[in-house]
C-alpha cells in the first residue's frame, strides 16, 4: 500500500509479482566520501546488522527522529495516512505477513495462525486469529474487528474519510468462522492483493476505532487508541514533541529486548546533528553531505539498502486549477529534467543516478518499465503554443492569466533544490514557478488535502504491495478521493485500474499495470522523480535495525549488542 509523506522518504504488489531486481545503492566510501562500490538490488538485500537475541542486551532506549506530531493516530483516515505516523505504529499494531528483503511473505503468528485463500469461486480468505492475541485494553482479537474494519474501508459510507479502500470495495460480506477467532471474507470481485489487506503498511484496527464514523474519523485525533503489539504508547508531549513506547505488559509473543522506543519531534534537516551529537541513535541520510558527517563518527554505521520511497511532483487538476487541463499539464511535465534532478541530488548516493519511471513499480520490481513521455522543451513550448499559452516578455499569457504555477513543499534543502531545477527548467519555456515552503504540521491537513497548491511535492512510502494503492491515488471518484489529491483522472482510467485489480494472473496483471502507468502519464496526473536511495547512519552497536529494504521490522529482536 503507498501511503505519502511530506518529510521521509508504498506500491504494493501480491507476492507472485514480487521478483525485484536493480537499484543501485553503494556501500564504501572512496576518498570523497561518496557512496559507491557494491550495487546491490530492490528485493535481494537489507542492512540491519542482524544479530540473535542471545547476543543483545536486555534494555535499553532506542532514539529516533520524526518531524511532526500526528495529525491523527488513525492511519486508515484521509488525516492518518502518513509514512511517519506508520513508521511510530509499526511496534504496535497487528499485521497478517512478514516481508523479508525479498518482498516473501510469512504469516506473522503472534496474530493469526493461518491465513488461507480457500476458495477461488467465489474468492474467499479465511483468517484464524491466534487465540492469545488481545487488545492492549484487554478485549480479544476477533473476526468482529476484522468485520468492521472492512465496512468501514469498503467506500459505501462515505461519512468515512478514508485514505484507501484496499479491496475491501469488492469484499461481498464478512462471517464468523467456526469461533470468535476466525474471520472469513467473502469477495463479489476478485481482488488480486487479498494478501496485503492486513499486512505491509496497512494494519488491523479494533472494532472500537472503526464501527463508528465519528470515532474512525476523529476519535484518535489527540491520543492513540487500543493497540495490540510487543510495544505500546507509554506517554506522549505534544509541546515537548516527544512520543515514547514501552513493553506491553500483557504482550504474548518474545519479550522485547528494547525498554523503550523513543520518537522526538525534529526539523529533518537537524536529524543527522543529533545524530553525531548522540541525541538520536538514527538518521534517514539525504545528502552526501549527511554521509561524510556520519562517516566521521567512530560510533556510527552507514546502512544501506535500496530504499522503497520515492519522490514525485503531484499536479492539481480539479476545475479552477491553473493546471485543469490535461494537455497544459502533460506539456509542463515533458518539460521538467528529472534526470538533471537526479544528478543534482542523488551523484554521490548512488552508483549511476537516474529518475523513476514508473508510477505503479519501483526500479528493480519485475513489471518495472519506463512508461514516461520523456524530456522534450522544444515539443512542451510548441504545445503551449498550440494551447494558446503565448509568450509575453519572459511569462506565457492566456485570456489575460499568467502561466504561473505554485509550487507547495515541506520546508527541506532537498526539496527546494528540486524545485528551483524545475523552476530553471519552466522558466526555459516561459513558465514561472512559484516555490511556496511550508512546516511538516499540518502539512497534509491543511494544505495538501485542501488542495492548496497547483503543484506539490512529496514522497509515496511503500511496502511489498503496489497494486492496492493504484485506485486510491490514480482512481477518479469526485467525493471520494482517497489520495488522489489532484483530482485527476478519467471513467476510461477507472475501468483499466478495474480489470488491473481483478486480474488473478500474475504477468497479466502486469501487463495491465504498465497500462494503467502510461494512462497516468499521458493524462499529466504527476511526475515521479527519484527513488529513494535507501542509507541510514545508525548507532553501530544497535542490531536488526537500519535500512530495511522491502523487508518488515521484528521489534521483538531490535536492540543494543552487549
Amino acid at each position: 500500500m503507498r501511503v505519502r509523506s511530506s518529510r521521509t522518504l508504498a506500491p504494493r504488489c501480491a507476492i507472485a509479482l514480487v521478483a525485484l531486481s536493480l537499484i543501485a545503492a553503494g556501500c564504501a566510501a572512496d576518498d570523497g566520501g561518496s557512496v559507491s562500490g557494491v550495487t546491490s538490488a530492490l528485493g535481494s538485500t537489507s542492512d540491519i546488522n542482524p544479530k540473535d537475541p542471545a547476543e543483545l542486551r536486555d534494555g535499553g532506549n532506542l532514539r529516533l527522529p520524526t518531524t511532526a506530531f500526528p495529525a491523527n493516530w488513525n492511519t486508515l483516515s484521509i488525516d492518518g495516512n502518513d509514512g511517519e505516523i506508520a513508521d511510530i505504529e509499526r511496534p504496535l499494531m497487528p499485521r497478517a505477513f512478514h516481508t523479508n528483503a525479498a518482498g516473501e511473505l510469512t504469516i506473522n503468528k503472534d496474530y493469526f495462525t493461518d491465513v488461507q485463500l480457500t476458495s477461488t469461486e467465489p474468492q474467499v480468505v479465511t483468517y484464524t486469529i491466534n487465540p492469545k492475541a488481545v487488545w492492549s485494553d484487554g478485549n480479544p482479537i476477533t473476526w468482529e474487528d476484522i468485520a468492521a474494519q472492512a465496512k468501514a474501508l469498503d467506500g459505501t459510507d462515505k461519512r468515512y474519510l478514508i485514505a484507501i479502500t484496499v479491496g475491501f470495495d469488492r469484499v461481498a460480506k464478512v462471517e464468523r468462522g467456526v469461533d470468535d477467532r476466525q474471520a472469513v471474507i467473502t469477495f463479489k470481485q476478485p481482488f488480486t492483493e487479498w494478501r496485503g489487506q492486513f499486512a505491509g503498511n496497512m494494519s488491523l484496527f479494533p472494532k472500537s476505532v472503526t464501527a463508528d464514523p465519528e470515532t474512525f474519523n476523529k476519535g484518535l485525533v489527540d491520543n492513540m487508541g487500543p493497540t495490540a503489539g510487543p510495544f505500546l504508547v507509554q506517554s506522549t508531549d505534544r509541546g515537548q514533541g516527544r512520543i515514547v513506547l514501552g513493553r506491553n505488559p500483557n504482550w504474548w509473543g518474545d519479550k522485547p529486548k528494547l525498554d523503550t522506543i523513543t520518537y522526538s519531534v525534529l526539523d529533518s534537516t537537524a536529524w543527522v546533528q543529533a545524530v553525531q551529537n548522540n541525541e538520536l541513535d538514527a538518521a534517514l541520510l539525504r545528502t552526501l553531505d549527511d554521509v561524510t558527517t556520519l562517516r566521521r563518527s567512530s560510533d556510527v554505521a552507514i546502512r544501506r539498502a535500496p530504499g522503497n520511497r520515492w519522490r514525485h511532483i503531484t499536479f492539481n487538476g480539479a476545475p479552477g486549477s491553473i493546471l485543469a487541463d490535461p494537455a497544459l499539464r502533460v506539456a509542463i511535465s515533458k518539460a521538467i529534467d528529472r534526470q538533471g534532478i537526479a544528478n543534482a541530488v542523488q551523484n554521490g548516493l548512488v552508483e549511476q543516478p537516474k529518475p523513476l519511471n514508473s508510477h505503479v513499480f519501483l526500479e528493480g520490481q519485475a513489471g518495472y518499465r519506463d512508461n514516461s513521455l520523456g524530456f522534450d522543451p522544444a515539443a512542451a513550448a510548441k504545445e503551449l503554443d498550440a494551447l494558446g499559452w503565448k509568450l509575453n516578455g519572459d511569462t506565457r499569457e492566456k485570456d489575460g492569466r499568467k502561466l504561473e504555477i505554485r509550487d507547495v513543499m515541506y520546508k527541506d534543502d532537498v526539496w527546494v533544490q528540486i524545485a528551483q531545477i524545475i523552476q530553471q527548467n519552466l522558466a526555459q519555456i516561459g513558465v514561472k514557478l512559484v516555490i511556496d515552503t511550508k512546516p511538516g504540521a499540518g502539512y497534509f491537513t491543511d494544505v495538501i488535502i485542501p488542495g492548496n497548491f497547483d503543484a506539490a511535492q512529496f514522497i509515496f512510502v511503500g511496502d511489498a504491495f503496489p497494486f492496492s494503492s493504484i485506485p486510491q491515488t490514480y482512481g477518479f471518484h469526485p467525493g471520494d478521493w482517497q489520495n488522489n489529491f489532484g483530482q485527476i483522472g478519467s471513467p476510461e482510467l477507472n475501468d483499466l485500474i478495474d480489470r488491473t485489480l481483478s486480474e488473478l494472473d500474475p504477468k497479466k496483471a502486469i501487463e495491465l499495470a504498465n497500462e494503467v502507468d502510461r494512462k497516468v502519464f499521458e493524462e499529466g496526473h504527476s511526475l515521479p522523480l527519484t527513488q529513494s536511495e535507501g542509507n541510514w547512519g545508525v548507532r553501530a552497536d544497535i542490531a536488526n535495525f537500519g535500512s530495511p529494504g522491502l523487508a518488515s521490522y521484528d521489534y521483538t529482536k531490535i536492540g543494543f549488542v552487549k
